[in-house]
């Protein structure tokens, strides 16, 4: 969708209690965002009823709000995209329960899903909630090592208004076994690349081990592949700048997406950053073998 002077900017942001919800609010109402905190989903849509609003709007949202479920949050950012004159982001901030123990400890606060207990019990029950939500946000930061200033840091790039600076972009990867990611702009297959996946000593390993990425390049048809992408990627960049985007998202698929596509991605972020873009990256099905083995390992008390 073209962007101009009546659309509706729109970041919606949650994830796991503790995890910096409110610092990246406050830094979003530091950007000229108006920030408004807890309001009950259903009430969202009417915010964009009546006369055009005079800023962005900064929501946050979390298990505490009156009506929240994680199937009713997710229909909502897909009935936002859907709307005309309507740009609406889904910003999930992350942090491991580890991280998420300690802060509760340094500030004695009382985790809003279990009051009357020690706060890990809740923390593994919210994060559970919020897991196909993170699977569905249009940009995750993850704010375990961050410290309030970094944080504050990441927002300005994603969200402070143009200004010249380049626009951020946002590299994954993905299985398509598990079907394409959301609200990505441009998608490319892997497929057809050399599989790692049959070579014993490299089965294991993913695509950001240094072999496997090599492996993945020895194929006499990557060169050509990864030229041919990034020559398209760099010719349209400047272009969506011009036309007012401020944010990008390229997607590399493979079959599993460990290894292919993730080494894909792993290159064309090191390219695009060093032409002094500002990427982020993402392996989905990474991120889902982590969760599932530490949720395993949890389960299993260990």
């Amino acid at each position: 969708m073209q962007e101009g002077v009546n659309q509706v900017r729109m970041v919606m942001v949650t994830g796991p209690s503790g995890a910096g919800r409110s610092s990246a609010i406050n830094a979003l109402e530091d950007l000229g965002f108006e920030a408004i905190d807890n309001l009950p989903m259903s009430l969202i849509p009417r915010l964009l009823d009546g006369p055009p609003l005079p800023r962005p709007l900064a929501l946050g949202v979390d298990v505490r709000n009156r009506d929240f479920s994680s199937e009713a949050l997710i229909e909502l950012v897909d009935r936002l995209h859907r709307m005309p004159g309507v740009r609406a982001d889904l910003l999930y901030l992350d942090c491991d329960a580890d991280t998420l123990v300690r802060r509760y400890s340094e500030t004695r606060r009382r985790h809003p899903l279990s009051p009357d207990d020690a706060p890990l019990p809740g923390i593994e029950h919210e994060l559970g909630l919020l897991e196909p939500v993170r699977a569905r946000a249009d940009v995750l930061l993850d704010t375990s090592t961050l410290t309030p200033h970094q944080l504050r840091a990441e927002i300005g790039d994603w969200f402070a208004p143009v200004d010249g600076r380049p626009m951020a972009l946002a590299i994954q990867s993905f299985s398509y076994k598990r079907g394409l990611p959301r609200g990505v702009d441009m998608v490319f297959d892997c497929r057809f690349l050399a599989n790692p996946h049959w070579e014993p000593a490299l089965r294991e390993h993913d695509g950001r081990t240094p072999d496997v990425a090599a492996f993945v390049e020895a194929d006499p048809r990557f060169a050509d592949f990864f030229e041919r992408v990034h020559g398209l990627v760099a010719s349209l960049l400047e272009a969506f700048v011009d036309e007012g985007k401020t944010s990008l998202t390229i997607a590399f698929g493979c079959t599993g997406g460990k290894h292919r596509s993730v080494a894909c991605a792993e290159k064309m972020s090191r390219v695009l950053a060093e032409q002094g873009w500002r990427v982020s990256k993402r392996h989905r099905e990474l991120e889902r073998r982590r969760l599932m083995a530490t949720s395993t390992e949890q389960g299993l008390g260990t």
